[in-house]
This record gives C-alpha cells, structure tokens and sequence, in this order.
C-alpha cells in the first residue's frame, strides 16, 4: 500500500489545527499527518500532542525552537518523510484555505503518471476566493513573471499545496534550497522541472483563511521576485 504523508507547517494556528487535522483523518484515504511547529505562543503544539493520544502512530510532531520560515518548516518535513519512506509527500496550509478534501484529486493525479501534482489556482482561470483583489492581481502576475524567466509551463508557481513522490524529493539537494518564504515553492517546483520530473496542475478552488492571521507580507514576494533571477543563473543538479 502507498503510504501517504500531509505535512503541516504551524504557527499560531489554534483555531484551526483540530478541525484541519480531523477532516484529514476522515478521508476514505490513509493519510498521516506531520505537524512541523515553530513553537507557536498560542499553544498550537500542545493541542496536537493532547491529539496524539488519540490518533497514536497516524500523527507525528516536530517541534522548533522559533519561527524559522515557511522553507525550512518543509525542508525540515521532507527530509523526515523521506528518512521514514513515505511514498506521496504532500505539503498544505493548515487554515482550510486549501481543501483537504482536494488531498483525493493530487493523489489520484500522482497515482496516474505525476511525479509532482500542484493543487492550481490558476492553471482553470483564476479560482480564489475572499482574497482582495490587489492580492490577487499580485499573485497571478508573479506566476507570470516566473513562467517567463524560468520557462516552466506551470501556471501556479507559488503554490503550495502539493502532492511529491518520493523519489522527487531523494533527488533534489534540499540542503540547497536558498529561500525561506513563497520563494520556496518556486525554487522546488524550478528543481523539480529541470530534474526533468513530470509536474501536472490540477485546478482547485482557493479560500482565503476565515480564522486565525495570514503570514503572508511584501517581503514574501520582494525574496522570490529577486530569487527567481538568481535560480535562473544556478545549474540544478541532482543529489548524489
């Protein structure tokens, strides 16, 4: 059997880790859940170790000394899911933006030839919700921007709810990731092409958070805007 892994970066997400956690569980599918938790001040962490004891081996726990950045929250993420042999490794938000019931659709896209499969804002359109336009209009043009200088046909390069397998992540030196926020992403997904992996999008519907406080800021967007320009420079090569 595929075993499957959704990892969860964390901070200050209180009113959402329970309910994200518990749908995930409900799926007609086995998913394992790793929470990766920057010593969140709301008391996040300990909501999941209570959860523990009542989801026993299905649910797992890093806790971080701080708050270290969306990037290494991953990294941190992968290099566990790969040490413990995982087969689909995916990545999503914790505030219900991004639909776990979506989980089934990246799945089934791996499952039948993808060896990255994107959950896609706008590879169907433009399918956010409750985001002010600005935001959105930003965001849509910085996929742009980075499918015209790195020439990936992905239409979402800054999203991030993701299903790898592993040996996508076995290949990719992640101890050479450079960025730390949304900037991540696209580094992965530009590793990912240029490793010559089959990436597919599967159109989702986006939903802007309804509790809790977005991380997102500026100088997200000003580090991947001046990292994309010095990934296009860098020869990707496979770890040894």
């Amino acid at each position: 059997m595929c075993k499957k892994i959704v990892i969860i970066p964390t901070y200050n997400e209180k009113e959402n880790i329970e309910k994200i956690i518990r749908k995930i569980f409900s799926l007609e599918r086995n998913f394992n859940i790793l929470i990766i938790d920057d010593n969140s001040p709301d008391g996040t962490q300990n909501i999941v170790r209570q959860l523990q004891k009542e989801f026993n081996e299905r649910l797992h726990l890093v806790e971080r000394a701080g708050k270290l950045g969306l990037g290494t929250a991953y990294i941190t993420g992968f290099k566990w899911a790969v040490e413990n042999r995982y087969d689909y490794i995916f990545e999503m938000d914790a505030d219900f933006s991004h639909n776990p019931d979506d989980l089934l659709k990246l799945c089934d896209t791996c499952d039948n030839g993808a060896d990255v499969a994107i959950g896609s804002r706008y590879c169907n359109g433009i399918s956010v919700i409750n985001w002010p336009i600005g935001r959105v209009i930003m965001s849509y043009y910085a996929s742009k921007y980075v499918r015209t200088v790195l020439g990936m046909k992905i239409y979402d390069c800054t999203a991030g709810f993701i299903c790898y397998k592993r040996q996508v992540l076995e290949k990719i030196d992640l101890d050479k990731i450079k960025m730390k926020g949304y900037g991540f992403q696209i580094e992965m997904k530009y590793n990912a092409y240029k490793l010559g992996f089959k990436i597919n999008e599967v159109p989702i519907i986006f939903a802007d958070r309804t509790e809790g406080t977005s991380k997102m800021n500026s100088g997200i967007f000003g580090e991947a805007f001046w990292g994309v320009i010095g990934m296009k420079l860098r020869k990707i090569k496979p770890r040894s």
